[in-house]
């Protein structure tokens, strides 16, 4: 249902009105509110926590602040509730930024609608939900953007691939779903997918199957070449693929009778030259390759409600992660395209180049500290270096005073020898 909404623009401050069935933004600058309105499921006892923090980097350190996963190898289930509203008839767009400035290496960074009469308290990865949307990274493989929609009761996954940022800035991530049954995927405001539902997604039947009554003519003949009638084998074709080493000699120490009779061992044979088959010569009798008609499916009917979802309520961040740091924000459903697009300026494009240069300069002055660290290992290296070569130098030297001594001693002996 319409209905007509004032308040003050979160980007211009100005007092607005929206004709719409909702523009709800869950920011999350506001202390520990946030812990109130979004509940964590009590479906598990060992659920991650999350954390509100900008971040170790950032564009400014109150306007993104966000809600952070903060311990490894969890499940994460929270949610918040929201005046409930049907996308009928309207543009449904989902948007957030999502921040994996852990470099994560597995784990969800998407979301998820629920229906508004779904239990908080027992939200699981099994619960029923309306989308889910985000990016999800598991190794070298898998980096994508899920849009996963439900439809008369199951999910179903997009058949198209796109790809998701795996660096460690903040991205924004929005999915548009219109009531002509088209969607849109942007990444950072960048358009990286479209489509329409029925095509991108497999919630219908085939408009068209093959006829169960058709039949390959017993004559067709889809042979493209046949075998050549007047090609014989050649009489010196047939030879052995391997053959005796001719080079190989039996053992002086082999026993007959202990080990058998002596066979040479076996190598390829050059001559050799694999199974014979005849030429091949064009089929006048060629008709190509036979295609199995087909006619229109009688289980198909076009669905124009693909993109409706009757009682959107709750939006919530059900995910699993092996490494944790991921910081969500900027949460916004609306119907507004335009307004999407200036939150996400105003918001993520606003503080994303200073949060990059606070990235670089942190990462400058590991590699600073990294040098130095190794400069000064191999210091420590070169003077330990020294000074067991210093500590072999007096050994040696001590050596050779032991044997000048006994020389000495021996020369004394000699000449009192002489003496007598």
């Amino acid at each position: 249902m319409l209905e007509k909404l004032s308040g003050t623009d979160r980007i211009s401050g100005e007092k607005k009105e929206w004709v719409t069935f909702r523009v709800e933004t869950f920011l999350l600058q506001t202390g520990d509110a946030w812990e109130s309105r979004w509940i964590e499921s009590k479906h598990k006892s060992d659920y991650g926590k999350f954390k509100l923090t900008a971040g170790k980097f950032y564009g400014d350190s109150e306007e993104n602040k966000g809600i952070q996963t903060s311990q490894d190898a969890k499940f994460y289930a929270r949610s918040a509730k929201f005046q409930p509203f049907s996308n009928e008839g309207k543009t449904l767009i989902i948007q957030f930024t999502v921040k994996h400035e852990q470099k994560i290496d597995c784990g969800g960074g998407y979301i998820k609608l629920f229906p508004a009469d779904v239990d908080q308290e027992a939200i699981h990865g099994e619960t029923e939900y309306y989308v889910m949307f985000g990016p999800d990274i598991c190794g070298y493989i898998t980096k994508k953007v899920h849009v996963i929609l439900n439809y008369k009761g199951k999910n179903h996954l997009i058949k198209k691939e796109i790809t998701c940022k795996d660096d460690e800035l903040t991205h924004l991530y929005t999915l548009i779903l219109k009531p002509d049954q088209t969607y849109e995927v942007k990444i950072d405001n960048e358009k990286v997918g479209s489509g329409t539902l029925e095509e991108d997604w497999d919630f219908l039947p085939a408009k068209k199957i093959k006829d169960p009554e058709a039949k390959k003519p017993e004559d067709w003949d889809d042979r493209e070449t046949i075998d050549d009638e007047n090609d014989k084998k050649p009489e010196d074709w047939d030879k052995p693929e391997n053959i005796p080493d001719p080079e190989a000699k039996k053992p002086e120490d082999w026993d007959d009778e202990m080990d058998g009779e002596w066979e040479p061992p076996m190598i390829p044979n050059q001559e050799y030259k694999g199974e014979w088959k005849p030429g091949q010569l064009k089929n006048p009798d060629f008709k190509g390759a036979w295609v199995h008609p087909e006619i229109d499916n009688p289980e198909y009917a076009p669905d124009d409600n693909m993109y409706k979802f009757q009682n959107i309520g709750v939006i919530g961040l059900d995910l699993w992660q092996v490494k944790s740091g991921t910081i969500f924000d900027n949460f916004l459903i609306t119907d507004d395209e335009k307004y999407a697009e200036e939150f996400g300026n105003e918001t993520w494009q606003k503080t994303k180049d200073s949060e990059e240069k606070m990235k670089k300069g942190q990462d400058e002055e590991e590699r600073k500290r990294a040098a130095e660290e190794e400069k000064h290992n191999d210091g420590e290296e070169e003077e330990d270096k020294e000074i067991k070569d210093e500590e072999e130098e007096e050994e040696e030297g001590e050596e050779e005073e032991v044997e000048d001594e006994k020389d000495n001693e021996s020369e004394d002996k000699t000449l009192k020898k002489d003496e007598l």
